[in-house]
């Protein structure tokens, strides 16, 4: 039993590492003067936070609801919408920010895109590979506008689309069609691991 409690002790403090890393990450772009993106990202991890400034077409067709968002304890949904980068064939997905849940929640709420061409800046997001999912995607090939997880994996697999592996997080700033924005830090709630990590030991 002590073993144990010690290895969930280390657990916790090994999650509680890995966010100050991040964190250290985060905060080193933090200050960066937006960049372009490549042609091509072999290792997406390099370009974790990096700020970029991208010209291009909202296009909704793909375009999908990050359920189970809270926002100041309302339920919502995160938009994440595909912009078509101008001067190429490639994409990326846009996270623009958090929008309320309908009071039914069976009811998909109505988002308002803007057209034409955007310019907009942000910073990269990968998100995780690790995922826990209820359920598989249905077989008969038919969108489903609201996923529980943003699971880049089964995007790139379910779209005939080029898309970079990542996602621009919109500035708060930003005009390019945005909702609420309060993009959370790598390093939030690390207490929460700190203080669990003690409970163990002790």
């Amino acid at each position: 039993l002590a073993l144990l409690c010690v290895r969930l002790g280390l657990w916790q403090l090994h999650k509680a590492e890995a966010k100050q890393a991040l964190q250290a990450q985060f905060d080193r772009y933090l200050h960066e003067t937006p960049v372009a993106l490549p042609t091509q990202i072999d290792n997406a991890e390099d370009w974790r936070y990096r700020h970029v400034k991208i010209t291009g077409n909202y296009e909704t067709q793909y375009q999908i609801l990050l359920d189970n968002q809270v926002e100041n304890g309302d339920a919502g949904y995160h938009v994440i919408t595909p912009l078509h980068i101008a001067g190429g064939d490639r994409y990326i997905l846009v996270d623009r920010g958090w929008i309320p849940a309908p009071a039914q929640h069976s009811d998909i709420p109505t988002v308002v895109t803007p057209t034409g061409v955007q310019q907009l800046r942000g910073n990269l997001w990968l998100p995780s590979t690790k995922i826990f999912t209820l359920g598989e995607p249905p077989a008969d090939g038919k969108w489903q506008p609201v996923w529980q997880n943003m699971d880049m994996q089964r995007y790139l697999k379910s779209v005939p689309l080029k898309f970079y592996p990542l996602v621009i997080r919109l500035d708060p700033d930003s005009q390019a069609g945005g909702f609420v924005r309060n993009w959370p830090r790598p390093a939030e709630r690390i207490e929460t691991n700190l203080g669990y990590a003690y409970q163990w030991f002790g």
